[in-house]
């Protein structure tokens, strides 16, 4: 049963998926979920944070707006969820967070949580506020979360389906080296929403993992429930249509179609439940999906579409409640039919979405054209992706472009690949088997393929990449990691025919065109966000310097610092200090006077790097720095200062004081 797309006017965007396994293929059902037993519970940590918020923002004097911004932190670090009790750690009630008093010192004001948190939800509260753009900086008031680093083992899912289906996932030749960035990263603690056709509620393989969502379908024709109006929980309620049912929307005649229930299996290849003994994977498996429904039967105009975008970053809506859980990353597999250039409606919905911290990947397209002229192609602030197959080559489906960030796999041409084992390469996700209207108890593993399936491995990809890093990526740097750890598309065979978007070149060996900067690969990207030898904008990485193999240069040989001493007159690009420190006592280091700009690192026991250290102070454009323990250890403390690249720091005081 073949998913015909429904032609629509230039109002009506479609989904971007391409083909559907024909019925006789879908038949893994799924069964519900068993819960975990609680042992070796983590201890808990900070309630309290230091915000700095910057000059002439309206939260550094405005408190309202001050604990608007922080209750959203809050949120989108998953405090307002009570957590269940787990392997890990035992069962927390649900939290809030408010300004608690302004600091004497300019900008800054102490945030207090209504309990103590863990060092996974502090973490997770602290990358919030910083995303937010009028936060400089965030702290723990009284110690120092720390920089726990290390790596496991590959996972390897037990999901029953997993093997047998999922080359996009496992293939290290065609998929995205998803068991490698499993044991860096499966996106816990953020938010993904999928603007699509909603999800079908209650299917046993996702269902925890979803937040609550909205329908912003209005007509009741088109979103097939009772009356007109947008209703809250994003559920999909189908999008059949019979022969010719959308010529009473002014579109043309049209053939009768299934259900697709698009927009869950979107959903299910970011975040479908996994390592739990049934169905298939997700490739950010811990992160949770907000389903905003936007598309219906016959497609969904651009206005409930602008909407769903400012609505998923935490925007008001008129006559709506804003959105409890504002989205990180926000996947868009749907797009115009035919060239169309991005409404500007469309691109201010989509400028506020980013503002707001937001990650926006969109699909290509399937036409076979140019990316470039298409919706969402033809609009700014994304990352774009197109499609593969399961031979690692371009999906001849898939709209190419100078615009495309990326591939990731989407599924052969119409679903044929030469890899039987992976049933014709096809993206395969747990969908509901209704023809029309969802069924409670009909879930199987279905097989589809288009840009869409491509989209959501990237903003899957994002998720992961967001909840490990220490501060949120903004959109040019998620572009940047993702692009350059990409794995280049060489073709070989034949020159490309005339009129193909493929130049001429030689029969082997040449690079795709218009594919982006080639496959995403998720764990190179997780590696080289790790890399201290990284630029800020992520746009080149230098290996870090290995001493036993390589000339690193001088080593930094400790200068002791003296209690309560200054030493005037320090300057250069690098500098090592050491303190000999007692217990019981309040510990500070700090540097002021002086010129340029610095970081310091301090650790105790040994050299810190900016990689890793036990505290850190990292103020732009200055070389005023302090570094506090309220309950230091004894022994000596090393204190690193370093400037900048290309920058220096002189005329500043060290001291060191307990």
């Amino acid at each position: 049963m073949n998913k015909h797309k429904i032609l629509a006017s230039a109002v009506v965007a479609v989904i971007a998926g391409s083909a559907h396994l024909p019925e006789g293929m879908a038949a893994t059902v799924v069964k519900p979920a068993t819960s975990r037993t609680v042992e070796n519970a983590a201890p808990l940590g900070p309630s309290r944070f230091i915000v700095k918020y910057r000059s002439g923002a309206v939260e550094r004097n405005n408190s309202t707006a001050a604990n608007q911004g922080i209750a959203q932190a809050a949120t989108r670090a998953g405090l307002q969820r009570a957590l269940s009790a787990t392997a890990a750690s035992a069962a927390q009630p649900a939290a809030t967070a408010a300004l608690m008093r302004r600091m004497g010192a300019p900008g800054w004001s102490v945030v207090r949580a209504s309990r103590a948190l863990n060092a996974v939800q502090a973490e997770a509260f602290m990358r919030e506020l910083r995303a937010n753009p009028a936060v400089e900086r965030v702290e723990v008031d009284s110690w120092m979360v720390p920089t726990i680093s290390g790596r496991a083992n590959a996972l390897v899912p037990n999901d029953p389906d997993y093997a047998k289906y999922q080359w996009n996932l496992l293939s290290t030749a065609s998929g995205v080296h998803a068991p490698e960035a499993w044991a860096r990263s499966q996106g816990e603690g953020v938010v993904v929403a999928v603007i699509d056709t909603g999800v079908a509620q209650g299917n046993p393989d996702l269902q925890a993992n979803l937040l609550p969502g909205y329908d912003m379908i209005s007509e009741k024709l088109v979103s097939r429930r009772d009356s007109d109006g947008r209703v809250a929980g994003g559920w999909d309620q189908g999008d059949w249509v019979e022969e010719n049912y959308c010529t009473q929307l002014g579109l043309r005649a049209h053939p009768a179609k299934d259900s697709s229930w698009h927009g869950t299996h979107v959903a299910g290849t970011i975040a479908q439940q996994t390592n739990n003994g049934q169905g298939l994977a997700g490739l950010a498996h811990k992160s949770k999906v907000v389903p905003i429904r936007v598309l219906g039967s016959c497609g969904g105009l651009t206005s409930d579409i602008a909407d769903g975008i400012v609505w998923a970053a935490g925007g008001q809506i008129e006559n709506m409640p804003v959105n409890a859980n504002p989205a990180e990353v926000i996947n868009m597999s749907l797009g115009s039919e035919t060239p169309q250039a991005c409404p500007a409606f469309y691109q201010d919905a989509i400028n506020f979405a980013v503002s707001k911290g937001a990650i926006i990947v969109a699909a290509s397209g399937n036409s076979s054209g140019d990316a470039d002229t298409y919706t969402m192609g033809s609009c700014s602030n994304i990352v774009l992706v197109a499609a593969t197959g399961n031979t690692a080559k371009p999906a001849g489906f898939a709209n190419k472009g100078s615009r495309v960030t990326l591939s990731a796999p989407g599924g052969s041409e119409f679903g044929k690949g030469t890899v039987s084992s992976f049933k014709h390469g096809y993206i395969w996700q747990m969908i509901n088997g209704g023809k029309t209207r969802p069924e409670s108890t009909n879930w199987l593993a279905e097989g589809y393929s288009g840009t869409s399936m491509a989209a959501p491995h990237v903003a899957a990809a994002a998720a992961m990449v967001q909840s490990v890093a220490a501060t949120p990526l903004t959109l040019a740097q998620m572009r940047n990691l993702l692009a350059r750890t990409a794995v280049p598309i060489t073709i070989t065979g034949t020159v490309p025919p005339p009129g193909s978007v493929l130049p001429p070149g030689p029969s082997e060996g040449f690079k795709a065109v218009g594919m982006g900067a080639g496959i995403l690969n998720i764990d190179a990207a997780l590696v080289e966000l790790a890399n201290p030898g990284c630029s800020l904008d992520l746009t080149s990485c230098e290996k870090p310097c290995d001493p036993v193999n390589e000339d690193c240069g001088p080593v930094l040989t400790p200068v002791a610092l003296t209690n309560k001493v200054e030493l005037k007159g320090q300057g250069g690009s690098e500098a090592l200090y050491s303190f000999d420190a007692e217990a019981g006592k309040v510990l500070s280091f700090m540097t002021y006077g002086g010129s340029g700009d610095l970081s310091m690192y301090v650790s105790h026991g040994k050299a810190p790097t900016v990689a890793v250290s036990d505290a850190r102070s990292t103020r732009s454009g200055t070389p005023i720095e302090t570094v506090r323990f309220t309950a230091p250890k004894v022994g000596k403390y090393f204190i690193r200062l370093v400037a900048p690249a290309s920058f220096s720091y002189s005329g500043v005081t060290v001291v060191a004081r307990q």
